[in-house]
């Protein structure tokens, strides 16, 4: 079964925790300048690490009869960003490659997600690209990601309609299904404020296939509790597209998160009750972690899904 296939039955996945925060502090490695995570695949102890953090969440999901989603950690590689690191798309393929070999290590199903972001600031929208500027900018990244192997694309912390757009066309093209996670604000709106109801419209019409589904990360889940209230955000497409979150431990703004000198977090029970009870606003099907988790909130929410 594709991943297409295992997502259109309703199967819910859990997704990856935290990566980068975690090798900061766990293993004392340094994101790389331009292309941050990706750059540690390019050293024995950043695939190592990598390695480490991927298997320990792929037995959290396998040991509580769920499938797991990883991806890449390519969010920065992009095509001026690889080039300004001195490395080549052989860096894509790579991701991808190691990866793969990763999750043949794990015991239960799993899909590998080729990780695309937005070209400036995820958290302001500074630098965002036009719809067309962005088709033909994210193009070389996910041609590469697919040509490497990947099962699915997932579009990370995109911030504006227009790059969105252009991404999800630009995903569309290489024929692999694909995810769109948007960064949000409790308003109901990513940060450009259009209402997620309106994004959600606008990209499903103007992109041929569709994503499998629509999404949030480094996000708290009660924000995302609140997004979703919103008026604005009261049509039936968003409770039927709007399927996933990887959550992020603070519930504080953007703004304040990137202000923040220390990692903000909160305990995992909590935690976990706050994502897992986003089944009461819909039919979830998504749920990872993001900025301050580790195994230890992924575990209980895969152990509250469970229940559920």
């Amino acid at each position: 079964m594709d991943f297409s296939a295992a997502f259109a039955r309703g199967d819910r996945f859990l997704m990856e925790g935290a990566l980068g925060e975690r090798l900061k502090r766990e293993y004392n490695l340094t994101p790389y300048p331009h292309v941050a995570l990706a750059g540690f695949l390019t050293t024995p102890a950043g695939r190592k690490a990598l390695g480490a953090l991927w298997l320990e969440y792929a037995q959290i999901a396998h040991r509580h009869d769920f499938p797991f989603l990883a991806t890449t950690p390519t969010r920065r590689a992009n095509r001026s960003r690889v080039a300004q690191e001195g490395l080549g798309g052989g860096l894509l393929r790579e991701s991808v490659c190691f990866l793969r070999q990763v999750l043949e290590e794990t015991e239960g199903p799993a899909w590998l997600g080729g990780m695309v972001g937005c070209r400036g600031d995820a958290y302001t929208g500074e630098g965002a690209l036009s719809q067309e500027e962005a088709v033909s900018f994210h193009s070389w990244q996910t041609n590469l990601l697919a040509e490497g192997g990947a099962d699915f694309l997932y579009g990370a912390l995109l911030p504006t309609l227009p790059e969105a757009t252009g991404l999800a066309q630009a995903m569309a093209r290489t024929g692999l299904p694909y995810i769109l996670s948007f960064t949000i604000e409790k308003t109901g709106c990513l940060i450009d404020g259009t209402p997620i109801a309106a994004a959600i419209e606008w990209i499903d019409g103007k992109s041929f296939p569709a994503p499998l589904c629509y999404m949030s990360n480094c996000v708290h889940p009660s924000i995302v509790r609140q997004a979703l209230s919103q008026p604005c955000n009261q049509r039936p497409w968003v409770k039927k597209r709007f399927l996933g979150i990887q959550g992020n431990t603070s519930p504080l703004s953007y703004d304040q998160l990137d202000r923040a000198t220390d990692l903000l977090t909160s305990d995992p029970v909590s935690f976990a009750r706050e994502e897992v009870g986003l089944l009461d606003t819909g039919p979830f099907q998504v749920f990872g972690g993001c900025c301050g988790t580790d195994g230890r909130h992924m575990e209980q929410i895969a152990r509250l899904l469970a229940q559920r």
